[in-house]
């Protein structure tokens, strides 16, 4: 079983986007230039109201300077 999470998978992307985007000192704006999204796309995703697909977690990895696993795993850690 695996009990009560903290929040669902949608929420924990979100913080986890926006925490890696702030430490990386980029506007939202800034990262959908670098990742090729549009700038509301990050906000929505941020606020856990859109899921991104495979080819945008790639592109957002990219752009953060970090593995696409690297990204899935932080996002794991928040949901413990």
């Amino acid at each position: 079983m695996l009990g009560k999470r903290k929040n669902p998978p949608n929420i924990a992307f979100g913080i986890v986007l926006r925490g890696l985007r702030l430490k990386s000192g980029l506007s939202q704006e800034s990262l959908g230039f670098a990742a090729d999204l549009q700038r509301n796309y990050i906000s929505l995703m941020e606020l856990g109201q859109n899921q991104p697909t495979i080819t945008t977690i790639f592109k957002l990895a990219t752009a953060l300077n970090i593995k696409p696993s690297e990204l899935m795993i932080l996002v794991e850690n928040e949901l413990k």
